[in-house]
C-alpha cells in the first residue's frame, strides 16, 4: 500500500525531464560552439568600439539583447558573468549598466534557482532528507539572512548559491529580492571597472586579494551587526535589574524530575557549582506518580489476568484472591526501591547541593527559595534551568469538585489502605494514561467505564491501532464510550454520577471513584516567569537551544515541550545543561528527529517517527509494510500472538519513515528501529542482522523481510528461473 500527495510533481513527470534536457542542451551548445571565446577580456576589449557604435544606432535593441544574453547565461550557470558585467559598464556606463546588470543577474539567478528546484529538489530531499532537515529548518527561519551574507562574498561562486538554494524551502520572491540587494555591492565594483575597460590588463586587476578580503569582511558584517543588535537588546532587557558582581553558583536547577536531575548531574560532572531545588519529592512525577507506580500496578494486574486465563497455557484457570491494599503496598515498595537512584543522598554525593523548598526567580540571576521551616534563602547564579514538570489537567466540569475525583498523581496515596478495589470506576480520558489505568483496574475487578470525547481512544495512533487496543480493553470488561462528552457531575441519594452527551442524547453513569486523565499541563505559575517577562504559551517559549528571552535562563522537560515523556526530558536536559554552562563558546540545538514512545496497555503500543495518520496530514509519500505477530514462533509459544509491526518507508526504498509496534514488549522491541532511524540504516540492514531464534525481536527482521519480498525485481526473478531451467538441461 502506498500514499502520495497529488500536489507534488512526480519525479517521472515529463516536464521535469524536458527541462533538464533543455538545460543540458543549452550548456552543450555553449561549449561545443566555443561560445566562451566571446566572454573573454581580450574579445571584449577588441570589440568595445564596434559594440559602442551599434549601441549609439539602436540603444533599446542592444540593451534588450544584452539583458537577454545575461539572463540566459546566468540561468544556465555557464561561465562568463564577470565579463558580461564588465561589458555592461563598458557599453552603457555606470548608471544604466548597473541597472541592466543588477536586474538581469538577479532574474537569471532566480531562473537557475527555480530550475534546480523543479528538476532536483524532490530527489535530493528524498535521498538526503534527514541530513538536510536542520538546513531546511534554518532556511525557513533565517534563509534571507543567510542568502544575503553569501551574496556579499563573491569568493563563493554565485552559480553554486543559485543551484544550492533551489534545493531548500526558501521562497522565490525572497530569493529574488535578497539577491538583488546582496549582489549590488559586487555589481557596482565590476560595472565601474567595465567603464575603465581600456585600462584593464587582466581580471586580477579587479578581483585583487585586497578586494576579495574586503568583500569577505563585508560578508561578515551582517553577522557582527546581528550580534551587536542582540547585545543591545539584551542590555535593554536587563537594564532594569542590577547584575551581581559575583555569583554564588554556576547553575541553579528548579525541579528534581527527570530533566532537573540530569541537568544537575551533568553540571556536577563538569565540576560546576550547582544547586538543585525541589518543592516536593525527588524523582518528580515519573518516580512518584507516573511511570514507576503505573508500571508496577500494570505488572500485578497482568499476572492476575494470566492466572485467570491459565488455560491459555495448558493450565487450569484460577480465581486468585488478593488484597487491593497489598497490591498498592507493592506499588509503593517499588517506588521505595527505585527512590535511592534519585535521592538527596545520591546527588549530594555526586557534588550537587540539594535544597527542599519553593523556588522563585526575583531577577534574571537571583532565585529566592522558601523552605518548609518558613525561612528563605537567596542565591544568584550565572545560569538557571526551569525543569518544574507538569501536573494533571482538571477540566472545568460542573459538579466535579462536589463529587471528588482522583488523578494519576493522587490515586496512589488516596487508594492506599483499601482492601477492595473501587467497585464502579469511571476513567475520564482516552489517552495513554487513561487507557493504561482503565485496563489495569478492570483486571483488578472494577466495573470500568472509559469516557472519551474524541471519535476513538488513543487519537494520536492510527485507527487500526486504536481499534486493536479498544477490543483488548473491552475483552477485559472495560466499557469504552467514544464520542461522549462529559457535561456535568453530581450527587443523588449519596450516589455519585457523571452525565455524558452523545449526539444530543444524555445519560448518567453511576460511579464510586472517578479518575480524571485528560492530559497534563506544564507547571508555569509561581516561578517568577511572568514577572521577568518570559513569554508563556502552553509551555515556556524557548528557542532551539532551550533558551528563553534571557540566554542564561533555560527550560527543559514538560515545561518546555513539545513532548511530555521522561526520556525526552532527560534528552533535553543534556542540551540545557551544556548550553547553560558553555553556551558562550558553543551551543547545541536540541535534536528531535527520532523520538520514540510507548503506551503500556496490553498489547503494548510503541511508535517512532511517522504513522499513516501523520504522513497523510503532512502530504508525505510513503509505503506500508506489515508483519503480523500472530505468525511469530516465540509469540505463539508465549501465548502472546497478537499485534503487528507496521513500517512506513520512502516509496521504492528501504529508508524508514516511522514504525508502529503493537504487541508484547513493543516498548523494548522498538529500540532497534529507533537506532536504525537515528543512524540512517534501512530495512535491508535489519534484514541482514542475525536475530536469536526464537525471540520476539525476530518480528523486526521478518517485517524487513516482508518489505524485501515486495520489492524483488520480477524481471530478475524471471532471468533466474530461466537460468535454473538451463542448468537442469
Amino acid at each position: 500500500m502506498s500514499n502520495s500527495s497529488p500536489s507534488k510533481i512526480s519525479r517521472q513527470d515529463p516536464r521535469r525531464w524536458l527541462l533538464a534536457v533543455l538545460i543540458l542542451l543549452g550548456v552543450l551548445i555553449f561549449f561545443i560552439f566555443d561560445l566562451q571565446r566571446f566572454l573573454t577580456l581580450e574579445y571584449l576589449q577588441a570589440s568595445r568600439e564596434s559594440f559602442a557604435a551599434t549601441y549609439l544606432e539602436s540603444p533599446f535593441t542592444v540593451s534588450a539583447i544584452y539583458f537577454l544574453i545575461y539572463v540566459v547565461s546566468t540561468a544556465l550557470s555557464v561561465p562568463g558573468a564577470v565579463i558580461l558585467t564588465l561589458a555592461g559598464g563598458a557599453l552603457f556606463g555606470l548608471g544604466w549598466g548597473l541597472v541592466l546588470v543588477s536586474f538581469a543577474s538577479s532574474l537569471g539567478a532566480t531562473f537557475a534557482m527555480m530550475a534546480s528546484r523543479f528538476v532536483l529538489r524532490d530527489a535530493v530531499q528524498d535521498r538526503f532528507g534527514s541530513q538536510l532537515q536542520r538546513i531546511n529548518e534554518g532556511v525557513e527561519k533565517q534563509g534571507a539572512f543567510y542568502l544575503f551574507t553569501l551574496r556579499l562574498v563573491p569568493v563563493v561562486p554565485f552559480f553554486v548559491i543559485n543551484l544550492g538554494m533551489g534545493l531548500t524551502p526558501i521562497g522565490v520572491w525572497t530569493f529574488y529580492w535578497v539577491s538583488q540587494a546582496g549582489m549590488l555591492a559586487g555589481t557596482i565594483v565590476y560595472v565601474n571597472a567595465g567603464t575603465q575597460l581600456a585600462q584593464l590588463e587582466s581580471l586580477s586587476g579587479i578581483a585583487s586579494p585586497g578586494l576579495l578580503v574586503s568583500f569577505a569582511l563585508l560578508g561578515i558584517f551582517p553577522w557582527l551587526a546581528r550580534a551587536f543588535v542582540r547585545q543591545i537588546e539584551q542590555r535593554k532587557l536587563l537594564a532594569k535589574w542590577q547584575k551581581p558582581k559575583k555569583f554564588d553558583r554556576n547553575l541553579i536547577v528548579i525541579g528534581a524530575g527527570a530533566a532537573g536531575l540530569v541537568s544537575a548531574y551533568i553540571a556536577a560532572a563538569t565540576k560546576a557549582k550547582v544547586t538543585l531545588v525541589e518543592a516536593h519529592k525527588m524523582g518528580g512525577d515519573c518516580l512518584n506518580y507516573g511511570c514507576v507506580p503505573s508500571k508496577a500496578l500494570i505488572r500485578s494486574t497482568k499476572l492476575l489476568h494470566q492466572m485467570r486465563n491459565a488455560s491459555n497455557y495448558g493450565l487450569q484457570d484460577s480465581s486468585p484472591s488478593f488484597s487491593f491494599d497489598q497490591v498498592m503496598r507493592r506499588v509503593h515498595q517499588v517506588i521505595a526501591e527505585i527512590e535511592p537512584h534519585d535521592s538527596v543522598e545520591r546527588y549530594s554525593s555526586l557534588g550537587v547541593e540539594v535544597i527542599q523548598g519553593y523556588a522563585k526567580m526575583v531577577d534574571p540571576w537571583t532565585v529566592e527559595i522558601q523552605k518548609p521551616d518558613g525561612t528563605s534563602q537567596r542565591l544568584c547564579s550565572t545560569a538557571i534551568i526551569i525543569a518544574a514538570g507538569a501536573a494533571p489537567f482538571v477540566p472545568p466540569l460542573p459538579g466535579l469538585e462536589e463529587v471528588g475525583y482522583l488523578t494519576s498523581d493522587t490515586l496512589w496515596d488516596k487508594l492506599k489502605g483499601r482492601e477492595k478495589v473501587p467497585k464502579r470506576l469511571v476513567v475520564l480520558g482516552g489517552g495513554p494514561i487513561g487507557t493504561e489505568l482503565a485496563q489495569a483496574f478492570a483486571r483488578l475487578g472494577s466495573e470500568v467505564t472509559q469516557i472519551q470525547m474524541g471519535k476513538r481512544i488513543m487519537l494520536r495512533e492510527d485507527p487500526e491501532v486504536s481499534e486493536m487496543v479498544q477490543k483488548s480493553l473491552e475483552h477485559d470488561g472495560v466499557t469504552v464510550l467514544t464520542n461522549h462528552k462529559a457535561v456535568g457531575c453530581g450527587l443523588t441519594n449519596d450516589e455519585k454520577w457523571i452525565e455524558v452527551e452523545d449526539q444530543g442524547k444524555t445519560q448518567r453513569i453511576i460511579f464510586d471513584e472517578l479518575i480524571v486523565a485528560v492530559g497534563r499541563a506544564p507547571r508555569l505559575k509561581g516561578f517568577g516567569l511572568e514577572e521577568l517577562g518570559i513569554p508563556l504559551g502552553r509551555v515556556v517559549q524557548t528557542n532551539e537551544y532551550l533558551e528563553t528571552i534571557y540566554p542564561h535562563i533555560l527550560a527543559a522537560g514538560d515545561v518546555a515541550g513539545p513532548y511530555q515523556f521522561t526520556h525526552v526530558a532527560g534528552h533535553q536536559a543534556w542540551y540545557a545543561a551544556v548550553n547553560a554552562l558553555f553556551g558562550k563558546f558553543k551551543k547545541f540545538r536540541v535534536d528531535y528527529r527520532v523520538i520514540p514512545w510507548a503506551t503500556f496497555c496490553d498489547p503494548e503500543v510503541a511508535r517512532v517517527g511517522l504513522n499513516e495518520l501523520e504522513a497523510q496530514e503532512k502530504g508525505i509519500p510513503y509505503e506500508v509494510t506489515r508483519y503480523g505477530i500472530d505468525d511469530l514462533d516465540r509469540a505463539i509459544a508465549d501465548g502472546t500472538a497478537k499485534g503487528m509491526v507496521k513500517v512506513l518507508t520512502v516509496p521504492g526504498k528501504d529508508k524508514i519513515l516511522g514504525v508502529t509496534l503493537v504487541g508484547e514488549h513493543a516498548g523494548d522491541l522498538i529500540s532497534e528501529f529507533v537506532m536504525a532511524m537515528k543512524h540512517g540504516l534501512g530495512l535491508n540492514k535489519i534484514l541482514g542482522t542475525i536475530h536469536i531464534y526464537p525471540t520476539l525481536a525476530e518480528a523486526n527482521k521478518y517485517a524487513a523481510g516482508e518489505w524485501r519480498r515486495a520489492h524483488v525485481n520480477p524481471k530478475l526473478l524471471s532471468l533466474v528461473d530461466r537460468f535454473h531451467t538451463w542448468r537442469r538441461g
